[in-house]
């Protein structure tokens, strides 16, 4: 008699009864909080969420106003550098490190200590770096070159780049990390194939390291951006938003709408739309590694 095979509801039951808190977890605090946000982003919300529904009328509102159009400016203007600048500089480090230096747990430490501070830390050690009366722009000055003009962070058409300074220091370290792991991944007979066949040690990496460390780098881009998105710390610290809105960013715009102005339906509206912004590029992130995997599977 042919043995009945169990019903596959049934399999690795405590594996499943185990991740029962997580998917409620997932549920209620992550899918419902943002559709909660997302409703009550449609309605006339100050101090207190009220369902009076206004349509688009906060979206119309939001996009009128100059304070979230200056903050989604200095947002791109940060997020493009801080991309281009942050992946040029991370991987310059781990091509140097990746040379079998001596004290490189050292370098690889130091480099990385930034990324262990929080960014309020950050943010006040470069406030105070690039104060025109104690920073940089002092010392220089007091060396003899009494021209020497160095004070980003007062001057509102280049504020946001005094910030980008300070992102950049803090986080270098970690995609150095992620792209040390990448080329320690490297097979070394790649590397013996390339010199035999006289290929220059530039070309090496632009043509064949950096396409087979594609998963690093994707996965890096999703982090860098992510953090890109919800920089607030950072600007609360160093700048408070200004001077006056030169270096509002998104989040703080947030912050300030529904703690600051008891405006929440603003509030949620700038919420929903940096929600919208993560998913665009989560989203296609996650087709391209876990549906790619499964097809090849």
């Amino acid at each position: 008699m042919a043995t009945k095979r169990p019903n596959q509801l049934f399999r690795n039951m405590n594996a499943k009864v185990a991740a029962i808190p997580m998917i409620v977890t997932a549920l209620f605090v992550f899918v419902g909080g943002t559709g909660w946000t997302i409703v009550y982003s449609f309605t006339k919300s100050g101090l207190l969420p009220r369902m009076k529904w206004v349509g688009l009328d906060q979206y119309e509102r939001l996009w009128g106003t100059k304070r979230w159009l200056v903050a989604i400016e200095n947002l791109v203007i940060y997020g493009l550098c801080m991309m281009v600048l942050v992946f040029v500089i991370g991987f310059i480090l781990a091509a140097l490190i990746d040379q079998k230096i001596r004290f490189e747990n050292t370098i690889r430490t130091v480099i990385l200590y930034p990324y262990a501070m929080s960014f309020v830390v950050t943010g006040l050690i470069w406030q105070w770096i690039l104060n025109p009366e104690f920073g940089v722009q002092s010392i220089v000055r007091g060396m003899g070159w009494d021209s020497f003009t160095f004070d980003p962070l007062y001057t509102p058409d280049i504020a946001i780049f005094g910030v980008l300074i300070a992102g950049l220091w803090q986080g270098s370290g970690l995609v150095m990390v992620l792209m040390l792991a990448g080329l320690r991944g490297i097979d070394q007979e790649v590397w013996k194939a390339a010199r035999i066949d006289g290929i220059p040690t530039w070309k090496t990496y632009i043509f064949i390291v950096i396409p087979m460390m594609r998963p690093v780098f994707i996965t890096t881009l999703v982090l860098v951006v992510t953090g890109i998105v919800k920089v607030f710390d950072l600007i609360v610290a160093q700048t408070g938003g200004g001077p006056g809105i030169a270096t509002e960013v998104p989040a703080k715009y947030v912050y300030d709408m529904m703690f600051r102005n008891n405006n929440l339906g603003q509030g949620f509206a700038a919420s929903t739309m940096m929600l919208l912004t993560v998913s665009l590029i989560v989203v296609p992130w996650a087709m391209l590694e876990f549906g790619g995997k499964r097809k090849n599977g």
